[in-house]
């Protein structure tokens, strides 16, 4: 009885304490867990869209910018599809501004599609957005990666706007006159870390998903009521 005794008594000690550190544990993981932040949208810093084709009330509180390659697909997709829906219920509001900024992930055609709106938009800045939604119109149905951002084909497209001066933008292709333009916007593109086109950035917060239009909304109302 007394051998008896010895043996159980440490072993409900040992099993007091392995009782107590799992409680413990237990209640470190819960604390942990609830103090998880939710998970949110990257954070970058205001960027600097002085000088790029924007529409909206310049005193908008809100700056949507979209990062975009013309010879992007899913931007061209992108513009068919929440563009619109954007410009009704926010920039025609006057809550929000909207800018695009070009991106080379396509390399020469990419360059030469950017060289060629900027030309447009400073030929006309009002024009350019139309000249903009045209390029896009023109990417191949099927071969996205087949040739066709050319000089010809910016002129063809630029020939349907009689306020595009066909001669100054062939001149502007030719001598990559605004080239420095489009180098401002690789440097934005960097600053801001875009891996992914289209990259749509909402107050200087960059959306996970550039389709998930109700997570834009979100994030334009949380703006514009000033609320975390």
């Amino acid at each position: 009885m007394n051998n008896d005794k010895k043996t159980t008594k440490p072993s409900g000690m040992k099993l007091a304490v392995l009782l107590t550190l799992l409680g413990v544990v237990v209640l470190a993981a819960i604390v942990i867990l609830t103090n998880q932040p939710e998970t949110q949208p990257a954070e970058t810093a205001q960027m600097d869209i002085s000088g790029q084709p924007t529409i909206g009330d310049e005193e908008a509180p809100v700056t949507v910018v979209e990062f975009g390659d013309f010879k992007c697909p899913s931007c061209k997709a992108w513009g068919e599809m929440i563009y619109p829906q954007l410009v009704e219920d926010y920039v025609e509001t006057g809550d929000v501004k909207f800018s695009y900024i070009n991106v080379l992930f396509h390399g020469e055609e990419s360059t030469l599609a950017s060289i060629a709106a900027e030309s447009v938009y400073q030929q006309s800045p009002d024009v350019y957005w139309e000249f903009h939604k045209a390029l896009y119109a023109e990417q191949p149905a099927q071969n996205h990666d087949a040739l066709w951002v050319t000089p010809e084909k910016m002129l063809e497209i630029a020939n349907d706007f009689p306020s595009i001066d066909q001669a100054q933008l062939e001149a502007d292709m030719e001598q990559q006159a605004t080239m420095e333009q489009v180098e401002i916007d690789e440097v934005l593109v960097e600053e801001a870390e875009v891996a992914q086109t289209p990259t749509i950035v909402v107050n200087g917060t960059t959306l996970d998903d550039p389709f998930d239009y109700e997570a834009i909304k979100a994030l334009i109302e949380q703006e514009l009521t000033g609320e975390e």
